[in-house]
């Protein structure tokens, strides 16, 4: 499936309007700084199905597009509005064409609203693409910020302030949706144990998907790195995203300059924050892979790719460019999901436990309520295991090369823009 690029008009980088959307949106969710304020999901692991039986969650397919969080904006004062989508970079799109009428009267506009969801390429089966947003969640609806709020009740209100009103005007005026640069869905989800009907419909989804994303009901709606949202990939699909780094060998007449028509090694780097990253491994690229990347004419150095292990060949494979990503995953989340690589859960293992997390779902609906008291039990944790415990326990052998290399005998990447007819 393609990934689409973001419709729109980009908002000047740096400039006043740019900024003032910055600090609007950081006003509305209640935050204390102006970075994207989008939630990021973690890797599922062995551990975590002691949190499906234990706590409600809902599961839905992870779709494979890009992750964008879409704004309306509507003046209170001349009642008009402008539309945005932000993605994972904090960039802003402005739209043309949308209308967001109100739930209770269609001749007034929504206020201020923060919609969360993922922008896809869905294709039917004549081969016509429609570019469509996936709505999941919400930040803000009507001007009401509901990121404190449970799952159940920031869904409800995505369907009947956001979603309803928006498609009953479609319904009624179809001629609106002329102008509409995308199609908008609410994104069905299931309750956790129900995961085996959300796997049987994966084949009749129009678009990409490629694991299952967890969310706790319970939990409120958190930016940035999020331990109660679970993102699910079969172990051998989980990947990783580094920033690529080429080193090229030196000149055999001249060891002290790059030979840039030769093959370099591909140099996987972690973040560490900031604008920090730190030698982590290295990515495997055969000779045609390495010809098919120059003749594509794109930049390889200095980018964020994303990568898979391949535990029978102990090596990192090259999946995609993230040019939708500032950085690589943080190392930290890195750690993370090579737990979920080594110590991950299998299809057929999630869906035997199935029935066990419905059985306590189910009695967590019948007890009665817990009997007030002045101090409130903290809520179990299950504790991760380490990496190298994880990595210890799992079957498969794999090789620990997932520490920092020595520094490289070779020359950093340097020199003129384009090499060979490829750019750099």
């Amino acid at each position: 499936m393609r990934i689409p690029d973001i419709p729109g008009t980009r908002v000047p980088a740096r400039s006043e309007q740019e900024s003032w959307l910055r600090d609007h949106v950081a006003r509305l969710c209640q935050t204390d700084h102006r970075r994207f304020p989008g939630s990021q999901p973690v890797s599922f692991t062995k551990a975590d199905l002691a949190k499906l039986e234990t706590q409600d969650f809902w599961v839905c397919e992870k779709s494979d597009g890009i992750r964008v969080l879409l704004l309306v904006h509507t003046d209170v004062n001349t009642r008009t509005q402008s539309v945005y989508l932000i993605d994972r970079n904090n960039v802003y799109y402005e739209l043309d064409g949308f209308y967001f009428p109100h739930h209770m009267n269609p001749q007034l506009p929504l206020q201020n609203t923060i919609v969360d969801g993922e922008l896809v390429y869905d294709v039917d089966t004549k081969k016509q693409e429609t570019m469509r947003f996936l709505a999941f969640d919400c930040l803000v609806v009507d001007g009401e910020n509901m990121m404190a709020r449970p799952l159940d009740k920031r869904y409800g209100r995505l369907k009947d302030y956001f979603y309803k009103p928006f498609d009953r005007m479609k319904r009624d005026h179809p001629q609106v949706t002329n102008s509409h640069p995308f199609d908008i869905q609410v994104k069905q989800i299931q309750f956790s144990y129900a995961a085996q009907a959300v796997f049987a419909e994966m084949p009749n989804l129009q678009h990409g998907c490629d694991g299952l994303i967890y969310t706790c009901v319970n939990a409120p709606y958190t930016p940035a790195t999020d331990e109660n949202i679970l993102k699910w990939k079969p172990p051998s699909e989980n990947s990783i995203d580094f920033k690529l780094v080429l080193r090229f060998p030196p000149q055999p007449d001249d060891r002290s300059q790059p030979d840039f028509h030769a093959k370099p090694v591909f140099l996987l780097q972690v973040w560490c924050g900031d604008t920090k990253y730190e030698p982590y491994d290295q990515m495997y690229v055969d000779d045609d892979e390495w010809e098919e990347m120059k003749s594509s004419g794109e930049q390889c150095d200095d980018r964020i790719v994303e990568v898979r292990w391949e535990p029978e060949h102990n090596r990192w494979r090259r999946m995609r460019f993230r040019d939708d990503k500032p950085h690589g995953n943080h190392k930290n989340i890195v750690d993370k999901i090579i737990i979920s690589i080594a110590d991950g859960v299998e299809k057929d293992i999630l869906l035997e436990r199935s029935n066990s997390i419905r059985t306590a779902w189910k009695a967590r609906a019948s007890a009665p309520p817990p009997a007030s008291s002045t101090h409130a039990q903290a809520p179990m944790r299950v504790a991760a295991p380490s990496a190298t415990n994880a990595l210890s326990l799992h079957a498969p052998p794999l090789e620990l090369r997932y520490g920092r290399l020595a520094t490289s005998q070779w020359s950093k990447v340097g020199g003129p823009a384009v090499v060979a007819g490829m750019k750099r």
